[in-house]
């Protein structure tokens, strides 16, 4: 079973910056694409960011575009989100999760791994 694991989500007042972190297990992280979510109460869930499987490219949310970065470090199978100039309505729990495919953007239909717990985010003064 594809599972994806979150975390480095807290409270952070506006300005801020975080890094979240995405951990593969049962697979090679460098084997998909990764896409990074949040849902805000009340909300859809939303894509956010995403980065191909060999790293070559990468997607990014128009009110993200900027101020978020998405990489990743195939070798420790991990997925990071930096996350710069944090504002109040970055608020929500981050997800991350892939569709098994190799590009971005990933649509929140096409997602095939478990969504899990994710990490909140509460940005606040």
């Amino acid at each position: 079973q594809v599972q994806l694991v979150e975390s480095g989500g807290g409270l952070v007042q506006p300005g801020g910056s975080l890094r979240l972190s995405c951990v593969a297990s049962g697979f090679p992280l460098d084997a998909y694409a990764i896409g990074w979510f949040r849902q805000a109460p009340g909300k859809e869930r939303e894509g956010v960011s995403c980065i191909s499987s060999r790293g070559g490219s990468a997607y990014y949310e128009d009110s993200v575009r900027g101020r978020f970065t998405i990489s990743r470090d195939n070798a420790k199978n991990l997925v990071y989100l930096q996350m710069n100039n944090l504002k109040p309505e970055d608020t929500a729990v981050y997800y991350c999760a892939t569709d098994q495919g190799s590009g971005c953007p990933i649509p929140a239909f096409r997602v095939v791994s478990s969504w899990g717990q994710g990490t909140q985010v509460t940005v606040s003064s």
